[in-house]
């Protein structure tokens, strides 16, 4: 088979007319489509393994631990062997064989591959909000949130940092909406909980550092083979907000750091986004729009982007008219709806006059599909009714022995796997207040700062329910002296009343906060 091209299938009424992906318009887009068990995670298969053979790096999500088998080479033992060896046939596939490919699994909560994580601040607070379902008004809050943590030097990394800012907010809501904007508690409050049924979800994990290096998915193997960079996806999909934000992020991610590259001969990354549903379920218009001009202009950084859905109709027409390169994978049309859905599918298609594409789409077999692919000066070829090529890595998921035994080759085993906890927002709050803890002098007297204490108290974040109440406990449980006789029509506190109330604070202060480090401290060192 040519160099400059992907093997896609045998078309034609014979299958004898090659399909093939050319390199160099691989990164205008593409889309699988297809119902459930019509060929679409095999046909995403050979595209990966052809991607790779030709030097280009490829990430791709297994939401099925179907995928997991491009990291082992099929077998003549292989029940399906004899049909994939007439399917070759076939197609005139006269380079068909069996082999490995070269693969790195990943995984958020890091069980069946390196852990990926991202910080708080490189996701941003347009995904953040995403995330969270956030409306209008929070998501200021989170704007204004990340813009304090910039303005005063604080890091954002884990959730515990963003945390520790909302609180800084929240309790100083009055004085931050008079620079920055209006604030309320309750808004605070609402962020809050959602951060909280993310951390349920399992989100804490992809939180903090060390951060994914794009560069380390992004490679070759020293035998110039494209690294195939699999998400173990399985779990992840319990949280379908969680993976399509993930995605989203990594796609923004590309988009900023890869310089420009015009048109390559052939792309420097290929990105394919299964259930692509889950992007555009109730997504607002700003974050479709979003995508598009991410689809549109992403091309020119030599990255190309296949979404794999059931229905072309999931993704938006906007972005549906940039993917150039179709494999669509039989329809059914059970109700008024799905015809309707099919027949949009057809006339996306360049007509071929040998057949009628809406009628063709339903009765296509497992294995066939219509191909349409970019030929010479970026025009889609005529539709083809094509029977896909059989993989030649294994079908079917990796043993988790195996699996193991990848993650432990892999040249990235053990620079993810041990989280980091740099000095951050959270630290810097919390320390705030510790340095206003009163002090004994030399001569072994009671010394305050009152100016620096009262200011750092306005900085302490109440990351505890009933923090108050410990503080007041703590207030009460302190012993009591005589009060020294006040001066007639006089209000005000002596020194000593004033040292010893600021002293029951910061007691009560320091407890407070040894409380949370060791809920805290208890949480991490569970993970």
């Amino acid at each position: 088979m040519a160099q400059d091209s992907i093997f896609i299938g045998g078309g034609g009424e014979d299958y004898a007319v090659p399909q093939n992906l050319l390199l160099k318009y691989g990164n205008r887009h593409g889309l699988i489509a297809g119902a459930t068990g019509t060929g679409k995670t095999v046909s995403l298969q050979i595209l990966a393994e052809g991607f790779s053979q030709a030097g280009v790096p490829v990430f791709l999500a297994d939401v099925k631990s179907d995928l997991s088998g491009l990291a082992a080479a099929g077998t003549h033992e292989h029940k399906l062997h004899d049909k994939l060896i007439a399917r070759a046939e076939t197609i005139g596939f006269e380079d068909y064989g069996y082999d490995d490919f070269p693969v790195v699994f990943w995984d958020l909560f890091g069980e069946q591959g390196h852990p990926v994580r991202t910080t708080v601040t490189e996701m941003g607070p347009l995904l953040l909000s995403q995330l969270l379902g956030l409306n209008e008004t929070q998501e200021g809050v989170i704007n204004i949130a990340f813009t304090i943590a910039d303005d005063q030097g604080m890091l954002l990394l884990d959730l515990k940092d963003l945390r520790a800012i909302l609180n800084h907010v929240g309790e100083n809501a009055s004085d931050i909406s008079t620079t920055y904007g209006y604030v309320t508690k309750s808004s605070v409050g609402a962020i809050l909980r959602r951060l909280l049924v993310l951390e349920k979800q399992g989100g804490e994990a992809f939180f903090g550092e060390p951060a994914l290096k794009l560069t380390d998915m992004i490679a070759l193997t020293p035998k110039g083979q494209g690294r195939i960079n699999i998400l173990a996806a399985e779990k992840l999909m319990q949280s379908p907000k969680l993976y399509a934000t993930f995605l989203l992020w990594l796609l923004s991610e590309l988009f900023e750091e890869l310089p420009e590259v015009g048109d390559p001969d052939k792309p420097k990354f290929v990105f394919f986004f299964d259930e692509a549903h889950l992007l555009f379920d109730d997504a607002p218009k700003a974050l479709i729009d979003k995508v598009e001009m991410v689809a549109r202009l992403i091309r020119s950084k030599g990255v190309g982007v296949y979404f794999i859905t059931q229905n072309p109709a999931d993704v938006p027409d906007d972005i549906l008219g940039q993917l150039g390169n179709r494999v669509q994978h039989a329809l059914r049309a059970y109700t008024p709806r799905d015809r309707k859905a099919l027949r949009a599918a057809a006339q996306t298609f360049r007509l071929n006059p040998r057949f009628d594409a809406e009628l063709a789409i339903p009765d296509l077999g497992t294995g066939e599909a219509l191909v349409s692919t970019l030929e010479d000066k970026g025009a889609p070829s005529m539709v083809e009714r094509t029977l896909v090529r059989p993989p030649s890595s294994r079908l079917g998921p990796l043993t988790d022995a195996e699996r193991k035994d990848v993650i432990q080759d892999s040249p990235l085993f053990g620079v993810y796997d041990d989280p980091i906890d740099r000095k951050s927002a959270f630290e810097m709050l919390n320390g705030r207040a510790e340095e206003a803890v009163p002090a004994a002098d030399n001569d072994g007297k009671l010394t305050i700062d009152f100016e620096q204490f009262n200011s750092a108290r306005r900085y302490v974040p109440v990351n505890v329910p009933n923090a108050r109440q410990t503080r007041q406990s703590v207030q009460h449980a302190a012993p009591k002296e005589k009060a020294a006789p006040k001066r007639k029509g006089s209000s005000r506190q002596t020194v000593g009343e004033a040292a010893m109330k600021s002293f029951a604070r910061s007691v009560s202060s320091r407890i407070g906060r040894e409380i949370v480090r060791g809920v805290l401290g208890g949480v991490f060192r569970g993970r």
